[in-house]
């Protein structure tokens, strides 16, 4: 990877079941995380995304940039 410093959107959602976070990153399909606290799971997050991509490189696969990030809306029904 480099000395390039790369960026994701995640999502950061708040688990019922165990009353921690879970976060996810769109850009990076299965890359999943989660911790009790959400600075916890955003800490977790950056090492999944970490390994991630070093297993992509390892499997000599390209590493997805970002190049629109996510955006969140909420829509009324």
């Amino acid at each position: 990877m480099g000395d390039v410093r790369l960026k994701y959107t995640v999502v950061i959602e708040a688990d019922e079941d165990s009353e921690g976070f879970t976060v996810t990153v769109p850009a990076l399909p299965g890359c999943v995380s989660e911790g009790a606290t959400r600075d916890e799971a955003l800490a977790n997050i950056r090492e999944a995304i970490i390994g991630f991509l070093e297993g992509l490189e390892k499997a000599g696969e390209p590493i997805p940039a970002e190049t629109h990030p996510v955006e969140l809306a909420i829509v009324a029904i």
